[in-house]
């Protein structure tokens, strides 16, 4: 694998990271949100990440099979959770529907705290590795000169 693939994989995990880190935010900010400009309570989100292959030419992709193939992550998508959250009897609250009860986002602050200390823990992972390789090239070049 040459420098500028490694610098790749390495980059395209810091944006998933980064991405799961600001989706989670977000989750945590609206764990009370019973109204959104959309209507009802918050939706939690969930970033979906995919492989996605570095190769874009032929020759790439041939060089891929025949060794190891490589590929990088990548959101492909944030979805909002589907279905009602969950339902709390408040009468008082001016969201309450008849029977009293308020519809809250279906959040558990502890697993979201879990995603982004897992998603944290993979950014400093990638940080890391992408820290090694451009040692390794650093020196690799002082062995030229």
């Amino acid at each position: 694998m040459d420098f500028f693939t490694a610098m790749k994989i390495g980059a395209s995990g810091l944006s998933v990271q980064r991405t799961r880190m600001n989706i989670t935010a977000s989750n945590l900010a609206n764990v009370d949100t019973t109204r959104t400009a959309e209507g009802g309570a918050y939706k939690p989100r969930h970033a979906i990440v995919a492989a996605v292959p570095l190769s874009q030419t032929f020759d790439e992709v041939l060089g891929d099979v025949m060794h190891d193939k490589v590929a990088s992550a990548e959101v492909v998508s944030v979805q909002a959770e589907q279905g009602q959250g969950r339902m709390v009897y408040d009468p008082q609250h001016p969201d309450a529907n008849g029977e009293g009860y308020v519809e809250y986002p279906n959040l558990s602050v502890v697993g979201e705290m879990t995603n982004m200390v897992t998603a944290t823990r993979s950014y400093e992972a990638n940080v890391s590795a992408v820290q090694t390789i451009k040692q390794m090239a650093k020196n690799a070049f002082e062995i030229g000169s």
